[in-house]
């Protein structure tokens, strides 16, 4: 059952950034495969001699996650084409937690900016309005 998963798949699963689908098939595939439990303990003895691969290092510095504000313009629909697919493989193929919890994280927060609350729209109305009433009320 080893050979089900990549080497990159593995380590991704010990830094805890493999999808939580992929994650629920190594940790069933660990409880009944002994030789990718050893697998893993021979990925974490070379992680702990110092040895990483260039893999590990790109996940660990999240040197491929793109900024805040290159996924914010993916969301406003004004990044190029090339850089839109490179977001969707990170989302829909690579399935990357971190680029996943930034595009939620800004998806969230545009729309508590686009929605005020019923009674910050109607007292902001009521403040720009209540001049016309005091003027009136002087007449």
């Amino acid at each position: 059952m080893a050979r089900d998963f990549t080497p990159a798949e593995l380590e991704a699963y010990l830094d805890e950034s493999l999808d939580a689908e992929r994650s629920r098939e190594v940790e069933q595939a660990v409880r009944e495969d002994p030789a990718l439990l050893k697998k893993l303990a021979e990925i974490n003895a070379r992680r702990d001699s110092g040895v990483h691969s260039l893999g590990e290092i790109w996940r660990r510095h999240q040197l491929g996650v793109p900024s805040r504000e290159t996924l914010g313009s993916y969301l406003l629909g004004i990044l190029d084409e090339t850089q839109a697919d490179y977001i969707r493989f990170r989302v829909e193929v690579l399935k990357c937690p971190f680029t996943i919890a930034k595009l939620r994280d800004l998806e969230e927060q545009s729309a508590e900016a686009a929605a005020p609350d019923r009674e910050t729209r109607k007292s902001r109305y009521m403040n720009s309005t209540s001049h016309y009433f005091s003027e009136q009320d002087e007449e």
